[in-house]
């Protein structure tokens, strides 16, 4: 059988290929794609600024928000069945590893792969995409595919907020830096928990968006004040969990001044490759808890129930701000990387 998928060679190398795909083995399942969002660290691989797409080592196909419909299963696959929504999940650990065997993080995986950034794994950017039982969960029948789209983000937020020990409640102030699909994940998520939610972000349509999925503020921290004005929404105590979100870095930096003292601090957005100056030393004298967030370690069981319970609170497919067929994936990718004011996400999809 043979199908049209993405692969990208290198930075703005990106081409439409047909391939055959290989033989279903016992454990895998066939996925029909019918969304997948671009997500911003897809767009820093496209244009050559992350070091976590892996082209370097030979083309790979994009795209790790994706929903689909499973097409055919392996003769061992138990949980999912033909005509199943389906959704996966992106770090791919091997369960068998000295790490792995540990319960430890699966970024930490000796054998790691990771859907959409690696050309040893699979991407949601093609007709069709292979994979294994263990990363792919079913989603409601009452869900549309761009909504089971959005399960990966929201399971990044979602685990930055809870799943990395931030655990807000309702006597916290939570600063989210950064009003991009991940943060306004992890807003929704502070706000479920009761938290006063403070989103801070330099583009004012993101500011304005963010009141509709959880903030209770915002702020511009391009505005010279910025800091005085986060101290007066927080008390003149600094807020007490700050969720870093934009993988920018003086995003990044930001968060030593911002944070405020024995706050709690998760680092989600992404920056690998890069070295981001920072005041590093206020992590002592504020007493800081800083906690990383690379991959999530089996939350999307969860993510479905929580999306479950809070999806019709929140116009998630007002997010998609931009839709494109598949065959113009270029254009897609042109306007995630050049109208970040306007794109929120930048849905593709496919035909039938």
């Amino acid at each position: 059988m043979k199908a049209k998928i993405a692969f990208l060679y290198g930075p703005g190398d990106l081409r439409i290929e047909e391939k055959e795909l290989p033989p279903l083995q016992p454990n895998q399942i066939l996925i029909k794609l019918k969304a997948c969002g671009i997500c911003g660290s897809d767009a820093e691989c496209f244009e050559g600024e992350s070091a976590e797409g892996r082209y370097d080592i030979a083309p790979y196909t994009p795209g790790h928000e994706w929903a689909g419909q499973a097409e055919a299963v392996g003769e061992s696959v138990t949980s999912v069945k033909p005509g199943n929504k389906v959704v996966g999940d992106c770090v791919l650990p091997c369960f068998q590893c000295a790490n792995c065997k540990d319960r430890k993080m699966p970024s930490a995986c000796l054998n790691m792969r990771e859907v959409g950034f690696r050309p040893d794994s699979p991407g949601g950017m093609g007709e069709y995409m292979i994979l294994e039982e263990a990363y792919t969960h079913v989603i409601p029948d009452d869900w549309d595919y761009e909504l089971g789209a959005w399960v990966e983000t929201f399971n990044v937020g979602y685990w930055g907020v809870w799943g990395n020990g931030c655990d807000p409640d309702a006597s916290d102030d939570c600063v989210i830096i950064g009003a991009g699909p991940i943060g306004l994940c992890a807003s929704m998520v502070c706000k479920t928990s009761g938290a006063t939610v403070i989103a801070v972000d330099p583009l004012k349509s993101r500011r304005e968006s963010s009141l509709n999925y959880g903030a209770d503020f915002t702020v511009d921290p391009s505005d010279p004040d910025y800091l005085a004005q986060i101290q007066e929404l927080t008390g003149g105590r600094g807020p007490s969990v700050v969720i870093e979100c934009s993988g920018n870095d003086k995003g990044i930096a930001s968060l030593f001044d911002i944070a405020g003292h024995s706050a709690r601090v998760g680092l989600v957005g992404h920056s690998i490759g890069r070295k981001v100056p920072a005041e590093i030393g206020k992590t002592i004298w504020k007493t800081l808890r800083l906690t990383g967030s690379g991959g999530t370690d089996r939350w999307f069981p969860r993510t479905i129930r929580f999306l479950s319970k809070i999806k019709d609170s929140y116009d998630f497919a007002a997010l998609n701000t931009h839709h494109f067929k598949f065959e113009d994936i270029h254009k897609a990718f042109d306007v995630a990387i050049h109208d970040k004011e306007n794109a929120r996400k930048v849905m593709l999809v496919f035909d039938d």
